[in-house]
């Protein structure tokens, strides 16, 4: 299957394609140094343009710890998508259009590291817990959307309680990371709020191959050289319920997650 056969079927299959959907849709890609939109022959924004721009910077920066995202913004293995305000209507539409598209498309894109960002057009997430309680509504309404058209993934757990839960959609199980303007955690203080998508299989794959431990030991040592301390939510899966760790904040004991699946 060649790219533009794959797209077309991604977008042609894809049960998010009612006209709420399809006006939100945003799902580009970085090909031969230029932003390409694949779901259909519009031209990205300027504004698109430049918020995507912002983006490979911010991951581009060589202080920046997390490996992976600096791997996949260097090799063009990621997605990238613009909405309006996070947890809209619109906004949910056009990013359950879009990250189904890309839980078809994964599986073809080529790299260990292949990520799905979703970045929304809001300035004022300058507070931590504001930003959590749009990050699960958004989450939930990709999940009231995705309910009816495909199964949990397997491999994870629904309950957000459960130490082996992970967000699900189109049967895909992903790790989310939340990013916003406002962010204690420097590697997560972008300029506009933005939840990155990545697949679950691609970290079993580095545990399968015995890479995982020292990808994540190098993370953590340059995430300790840049803050000082690492996050304190961070934990292995199956040790605690990642849902703490989405949005970046620091969460008291007690702390319950919103979701409901």
């Amino acid at each position: 299957m060649n790219d533009r056969s794959a797209f077309e079927l991604f977008g042609s299959q894809n049960p998010y394609s009612s006209a709420l959907a399809l006006r939100n849709s945003s799902y580009m890609a970085w090909i031969d140094q230029e932003l390409v939109r694949l779901l259909d022959s519009r031209e990205p924004t300027a504004r698109a343009r430049f918020m995507h721009d912002a983006f490979r910077t911010f991951i581009g920066s060589g202080r920046y710890p997390c490996l992976g995202a600096k791997a996949a913004v260097n090799k063009g293995t990621y997605r990238f998508g613009v909405y309006r305000s996070l947890a809209s209507l619109g906004a949910s539409a056009g990013l359950a259009r879009d990250l189904c598209a890309f839980a078809f498309e994964r599986p073809h894109i080529e790299g260990d590291y292949v990520t799905f960002v979703a970045t929304f057009d809001d300035l004022d997430y300058l507070d931590e817990r504001r930003f959590e309680r749009a990050l699960w509504a958004q989450l939930q309404a990709l999940s009231d959307l995705d309910g009816p058209n495909h199964a949990w993934d397997p491999t994870v757990d629904a309950d957000p309680e459960s130490k082996r839960f992970a967000f699900s959609f189109a049967g895909t199980a992903f790790f989310v990371v939340g990013m916003h303007p406002g962010s204690s955690r420097l590697a997560r203080r972008f300029s506009w709020p933005t939840l990155i998508f990545n697949a679950h299989s691609q970290f079993q794959a580095l545990r399968d191959n015995g890479r995982y431990g020292r990808f994540v030991d190098a993370v953590r040592a340059r995430e300790l050289n840049l803050q000082g301390c690492v996050n304190p939510n961070l934990a292995q899966f199956g040790e605690r319920s990642e849902a703490s760790q989405y949005g970046g904040r620091a969460v008291e004991d007690g702390w319950k997650c919103p979701f409901r699946p």
